[in-house]
């Protein structure tokens, strides 16, 4: 198993709570983006990819297999994942799953679709605390629920 981040748009609090989470249970961690994330020590695989569009979302759905953990804000890349077996949450702790993922991407398309017509969209509010430990809390729930589904 290994933890998989689509860093270019992941905050940097989720990016360190992520690598100490990583480093406590020796989890593979590979980060992935269009330019170096700064605070990233050499024990962790960054995949620098290029600047084309969707670049670093090919190279994520390229090493991700299923039972691994990926973490975006991309709601299309995490409708690709989750189809892929992978388990998904984004940076404020929201679980992806093949029964929900349909209903939080039609929200996103509509939302983008309002966007393109003109109208004015909120798509990410501040991040803050109380967001920090929503993810810090879904991370701990799926990392303990993958480590023991692996250990049977």
């Amino acid at each position: 198993m290994k933890i998989l981040v689509d860093a270019d748009s992941c905050p940097k609090p989720v990016r360190e709570l992520i690598l100490r989470s990583a480093k406590r249970t020796n989890i593979t961690l590979v980060f992935a983006a269009n330019r170096p994330i700064p605070g990233i020590d050499k024990e962790t695989v960054m995949e620098i990819c290029s600047k084309e569009e969707g670049s670093a979302d090919r190279r994520i759905m390229e090493l991700a297999n299923p039972g691994d953990l990926a973490v975006t804000r991309d709601l299309p890349l995490a409708e690709q994942l989750v189809e892929a077996g992978v388990n998904v949450l984004d940076d404020r702790g929201r679980i992806f799953t093949r029964d929900n993922i349909k209903y939080y991407r039609s929200i996103r398309d509509f939302s983008v679709d309002l966007a393109t017509s003109g109208l004015e969209v909120v798509r990410h509010p501040n991040y803050g605390k109380k967001e920090l430990k929503g993810f810090a809390d879904s991370l701990d729930r799926e990392l303990t629920r993958l480590i023991k589904s692996q250990s049977f």
